[in-house]
């Protein structure tokens, strides 16, 4: 099963089509041997187009989360072929796969991961930083003023809210404006107020600044901020929801608790 927002919603593939953000061609990921031999990726296809907020979803165990990490270079596949762009991230050393990650693909992960002795500021710079490389101070202003803490840029992690870390976590994603951002369960540690900040962050980013994002979520109204939800279950990529609501999304996991049905 192959998922692109064009294909599988019945119109003509457009440019974003042809030229996809990330895709992955029947990967497949198997840990360990024998009785204790687990798929967590059974050949799995998959277009994320660009400028769109994908969500990625599935019952516990159901490889959603390696997916994702073999999307963005963090883990390795058995089989299949990854791209981020035109770059073939499975072909890739160890030395161009870190460039790649740097320069090309944004991380947004449950813990916020900010250094607790730079402000808010200097998070939000840090990979450029080590790097060498210099902002665009342009694209930097419209990020700061889309995350929407400019007064709060000389303010450590540790004077900020939840909400508010995970922002500055995602501003630090989008600094050096990246091809796509990941992001694995971002609003897993939030208030449901906090968590509605991050991920209205997260798709204003997509709909204002063209940003790719591609997030791992359990969270039916996280998922619903989303443009497009694919689902996973034992590996295998088996349905989406175009323009998602919580409540169809809600429905659709149903489907997967029931003993005996298969999605």
């Amino acid at each position: 099963m192959t998922s692109t927002a064009h294909t599988m919603n019945g119109g003509p593939p457009g440019p974003a089509a042809q030229t996809p953000a990330a895709r992955a061609d029947r990967i497949s990921k198997v840990y360990g041997r024998g009785d204790a031999r687990v798929v967590a990726l059974d050949e799995v296809s998959v277009s994320l187009d660009r400028g769109r907020f994908t969500a990625v979803m599935g019952p516990s165990g159901s490889g959603k989360s390696t997916l994702m990490h073999c999307m963005a270079g963090l883990d390795s596949v058995d089989s299949g072929e990854v791209y981020v762009g035109d770059i073939e991230v499975t072909g890739l050393d160890d030395k161009r796969l870190t460039r790649l990650r740097r320069d090309r693909i944004g991380f947004v992960f449950q813990a916020f991961n900010l250094v607790p002795t730079l402000t808010a500021l200097e998070n939000i710079t840090l990979p450029l930083d080590i790097a060498g490389r210099k902002a665009d101070q342009a694209w930097l202003d419209t990020v700061i003023d889309t995350i929407g803490l400019r007064e709060r840029l000389k303010h450590r992690p540790s004077e900020l809210s939840g909400g508010q870390q995970q922002r500055v976590a995602c501003a630090r994603a989008m600094a050096s404006r990246p091809e796509i951002i990941f992001a694995d369960e971002p609003t897993g540690n939030l208030d449901s107020r906090s968590g509605a900040e991050v991920l209205s962050f997260l798709r204003n980013s997509v709909r204002e600044m063209g940003q790719t994002v591609v997030m791992v979520t359990h969270d039916p109204v996280a998922a619903a901020y989303a443009d497009l939800v694919i689902f996973l279950a034992d590996g295998r990529l088996v349905d989406q929801i175009p323009d998602p609501t919580a409540e169809k999304v809600l429905e659709r996991m149903k489907g997967f608790e029931l003993p005996g049905v298969t999605p």
